[in-house]
């Protein structure tokens, strides 16, 4: 079978430009308003003419995250702008769409974390652990655990090797880890407090990945996952 690359090499290309910089301006490093490398600068860096580079940003454009401006060149847009971007109309401070996210994510990080396991570097281990002493530092200090928490579990996805998976969990972001307080129907604010054993169940996840059993991987993370799921919908049925 001839493979894709051979079929249609510049669309190929187009669109792997297109995966890295949307993934940049997803994950922040390109704030909204930023200028985007040049043209130049992409065919160099990529090795493919500036016409590859120009169906990557018409690519980005048909999302609304990039705006090309004659002769400035592109800029990235903000993400929670785009009308066609998914997920835009998630209330992270709601209670049902905490759940709704959750029930999400075991459909894809389970697998994620057995992958890690059969794929992960020893960099990438190394990145686990520190987000995990991270988390375990803020969560004694009391202070958001939001973002270690966040970090620990891209450093799973990315070590996947599949960058879809790091990529969806950084479209989904915004819901993944609640705010302060969670709205519960037309009652009153709960306020939200982080997991107290969040610290040694990312550590099970931790310990199967280093032991690269894909088995335990996924039976950690899905008892993490469902824990936290189970713990809202508590909330949710004493309303």
């Amino acid at each position: 079978m001839t493979p894709p690359e051979m079929l249609a090499p510049n669309r190929t290309r187009a669109a792997r430009i297109a995966n890295d910089l949307r993934l940049s301006i997803l994950n922040g490093t390109f704030k909204p308003g930023a200028r985007l490398p040049s043209e130049s600068a992409l065919t160099q860096q990529y090795s493919v003419s500036r016409t590859v580079v120009r169906e990557a940003f018409a690519e980005l454009r048909s999302e609304a995250l990039v705006e090309t401006r004659k002769g400035a060149g592109a800029f990235a847009c903000d993400p929670a702008q785009s009308t066609q971007r998914p997920f835009s109309d998630l209330d992270v401070a709601r209670l049902s769409s905490v759940i709704e996210l959750f029930e999400l994510r075991a459909a894809f990080e389970i697998r994620a974390a057995a992958l890690a396991a059969q794929r992960r570097s020893g960099t990438e281990i190394d990145a686990m652990m520190r987000h995990n002493d991270q988390l375990a530092t803020a969560l004694a200090q009391g202070q958001s655990t939001r973002e270690a928490d966040f970090s620990f579990h891209l450093a799973i996805a990315t070590a996947s090797q599949n960058r879809r998976f790091p990529e969806f969990l950084i479209l989904i972001r915004p819901g993944l880890t609640p705010r302060a307080e969670l709205v519960t129907g037309t009652g009153p604010h709960r306020p939200y407090r982080p997991n107290p054993n969040i610290v040694s169940e990312h550590a099970l996840i931790l310990d199967a990945i280093i032991a690269n059993d894909p088995d335990a991987a996924e039976v950690a993370m899905k008892a993490h996952l469902d824990g936290s799921l189970d713990r809202y919908r508590a909330i949710m049925r004493a309303l």
